[in-house]
């Protein structure tokens, strides 16, 4: 067939799919076809057609990439539902439309920032033997793209040097601000997968845009017309484009290191990890301009698009096998604590002794919700007198950190829709009126926002999450108990003594393409209208669903508001709870379990079974979320990775794993079968990188735990499982 329309229309026939998304598709595709602006990439959108990836296709050109969340964030690719220049092009054509709405009439000025990315299509979603514009793109040539379009309608902005020079989230927020400028733009994905990409934009306060203003903005971007470009030397000429001067990052480190609240804290040993990113230029400096010792891991110090020291290239510090080389750094160097940040520096993890200094040591990692209420307790007890202090964060966010706060006579916000924009928005209603949600504060009242992914924020001179402040508090923190012959351990033990013990589980389903996005909205739906009166043996005492108007957050304030309150609470016998929501940048469904036990000299049993329950509610709700949409898979593919999604971790249970255990019945267990079997199970599992065996290892000693099959000590090998 030589038209390659044609060809596509047909192809995407056989998909199963309804035919709306398949018509979406054939009619975007054929936008892209005819558009001008596209002639680069047709060489390879020929080469899929003919290759006939309609999976591939189907999803880069059934719907516009979303602009959710205050921006674009997605794969880099081909077509409308792909991060490339043309839906970050109209992102900023409808970004400035929005500004001028905003601020009729007066001149206007951005700030950019980009991080270190590069497409290089590890994901092998192009054709590798066909040239694309796309390969080697990096998030400093978008950022320039971006810079020449605001230029060309006559916006001021402000620019990192070069290509050398990524600036991270905090930074960017900090630098709006200190600029006087009217909104920002950060070229980012944060931690998301290599291959992807985004633009996010920021408003004059230096957060995200909230409801009904985010929806205000979406609706001009995909109104948005023609796009048109200053070339960027001549926009540096006329200086429509300057470069953000070095005085604005020290300001910004400056700002940080005025958070210290015992200055003579300072003997704990830091090993901080960037993961490839810009913390090297935020974190480490801050922590040693506040005089502590603190020591940058190397192999995963250089900027690196590709994160290829980084476990399953995933930079994100909520896992804790980002800090692996960390750990191993801080082993042989003596150090008391390892920290790390994700690419754009703005979540923080961090792992500590868990004794002083026994050698080798047992290292502790702490969860989002642990360090932030570590982070609570130092602020509040170092307060000065005056004011009620004020903690805010997000729903899903651990009620151990109200507790903690409550300990401390400071008063909670706690009932915010996940995303640090409505902590920003907090922020910005203190300044403007001294009221936030029904309480009454000022700025100076503020200590903590904080968000379960890792996200804390000590300071109201930026808006949004900042791994910098954080970093710098726990260190404190740890240093003062190191004097005392403690850990941070022994302080996140002693706040469970005094508050009672809550932990918190998140699980993730993740549900890739067109199909998977349908069936998250179907999840979402069915329980919404037939909620469960049980989850895993437990009772559902109450269900609250966010989007009800009469609820604690009130109307509807527009569709986005309606998105990001797609929230469904269970209240659970027993003090327990349970959240399920849809992420709003990634395909997944997040579930957050949390489990309440009171104080106890019983510490260590009651820890070992709240952990228990906690995971068995988390997996109940996965296990009831799926099987509303006919899928029942048996419980040890629970188990594995929540990095693998639904329909790898199915592939795996039906085809993988009983083809490898036929290998394995037939193989001389003693011979060279026993390699062979390993070079086909690399095979099996290469699409899901060189982490393979790792990622489902978990599954596979459930498999194991369950099934006892004859093969299980070839199979345990194979894996790197003890079996006894």
């Amino acid at each position: 067939m030589n038209d390659p329309a044609k060809a596509a229309r047909a192809g995407f026939s056989t998909l199963p799919v309804p035919a709306a998304v398949a018509d979406a598709a054939f009619a975007h595709l054929t936008d892209w076809l005819a558009d001008p602006a596209s002639a680069p990439h047709r060489p390879q959108l020929d080469a899929l057609i003919a290759a006939e990836r309609w999976d591939a296709l189907l999803d880069s050109f059934y719907r516009v990439l979303p602009f959710g969340t205050g921006g674009r964030r997605g794969r880099v690719g081909i077509g409308p539902g792909r991060f490339n220049p043309q839906t970050l092009g109209s992102s900023v054509q409808g970004h400035i439309a929005f500004l001028r709405q905003i601020f009729p009439g007066r001149p206007l000025s951005v700030v950019i920032a980009y991080d270190v990315r590069r497409f290089e299509d590890l994901r092998g979603e192009l054709m590798g033997d066909v040239d694309s514009p796309l390969r080697g793109m990096s998030s400093w040539d978008f950022a320039c793209i971006a810079a020449e379009i605001y230029a060309a309608e006559g916006v001021s902005v402000w620019l990192p040097p070069g290509p050398d020079h990524p600036v991270s989230t905090p930074e960017l927020s900090f630098a709006i601000r200190h600029l006087g400028a009217d909104a920002g733009l950060n070229v980012s994905a944060s931690h998301n997968p290599p291959d992807d990409n985004g633009g996010k934009f920021y408003n004059a306060e230096g957060g995200q845009e909230v409801p009904p203003r985010d929806e205000q903005m979406a609706n001009l971007v995909a109104a948005a017309g023609p796009v048109r470009r200053m070339p960027l030397a001549e926009a540096r000429a006329c200086e429509r484009v300057r470069e953000t001067p070095q005085a604005v990052w020290d300001a910004y480190q400056v700002a940080n290191v005025a958070c210290s609240l015992d200055p003579s804290a300072r003997s704990a040993r830091v090993v901080f990890t960037a993961l490839h990113g810009t913390g090297r230029r935020t974190v480490l400096p801050v922590l040693r301009r506040a005089g502590f010792e603190a020591l940058l891991e190397p192999t995963q110090a250089e900027y690196d698009s590709a994160f290829s020291a980084v476990p399953f290239r995933v930079p994100n510090p909520e896992q804790p096998r980002s800090m692996d080389a960390a750990v191993a750094h801080a082993e042989a160097n003596g150090a008391d604590l390892v920290m790390a940040c994700d690419p754009d520096a703005d979540r923080l993890g961090l792992m500590a002794r868990a004794r002083l200094h026994p050698q080798p040591s047992d290292w502790r990692f702490f969860t989002g919700n642990e360090l932030a209420a570590l982070i609570a307790h130092h602020a509040l007890r170092g307060r000065s007198a005056g004011g009620t202090p004020l903690v805010i964060k997000t729903e899903v966010t651990s009620r151990l950190i109200t507790k903690v706060a409550a300990l401390h006579d400071a008063q909670t916000i706690g009932h915010l829709m996940v995303g640090f924009k409505y902590i920003g928005e907090g922020l910005a209603a203190l300044e403007e009126r001294g009221e936030f949600a029904g309480v009454k504060a000022t700025l100076a009242d503020f200590v903590l926002g904080a968000e379960e992914s890792h996200g804390v924020l000590v300071t109201p001179a930026v808006r949004d999450k900042d791994a910098a402040g954080g970093a710098l508090l726990l260190a404190e923190l740890a240093s003062a108990e190191k004097d005392a012959g403690r850990t941070l351990v022994d302080t996140l033990r002693g706040l469970w003594e005094r508050v009672g013990y809550v932990h918190n589980e998140l699980s993730s389903v993740i549900m890739r393409g067109a199909v998977g996005r349908a069936r998250i909205q179907d999840i979402q739906a069915a329980l919404r209208a037939e909620p469960p009166t049980q989850i895993a043996g437990r009772r559902v005492t109450a269900f609250y669903d966010r989007q009800d108007e009469a609820g604690p957050l009130g109307p509807l304030r527009s569709g986005t508001d309606r998105a990001s309150r797609d929230v469904l609470v269970f209240e659970l016998e027993g003090d327990a709870r349970l959240v399920l929501r849809p992420s709003g940048t990634e395909p997944k469904s997040k579930v957050y379990a949390e489990v309440v036990v009171p104080p106890t000299d019983d510490l260590g049993a009651v820890v070992a079974q709240a952990r228990s329950e906690c995971q068995e509610l988390a997996r109940g709700l996965v296990t009831e979320m799926l099987a509303r949409i006919d899928m029942r898979p048996p419980p040890w593919v629970l188990a594995i990775s929540d990095l693998v999604s639904i329909e790898e971790k199915l592939r795996f249970a039906a085809e993988t794993m009983p083809a490898l255990l036929n290998r394995l019945d037939s193989a001389d267990t003693e011979g060279a079968e026993t390699g062979d079997v390993g070079a086909w199970l690399e095979g099996q599992l290469a699409g899901l990188g060189s982490g393979g065996r790792a990622l489902v290892a978990t599954g596979v000693a459930a498999f194991i735990a369950d099934e006892s099959p004859g093969s299980a000590s070839e199979l345990a090998g194979l894996f790197g499982l003890a079996h006894a």
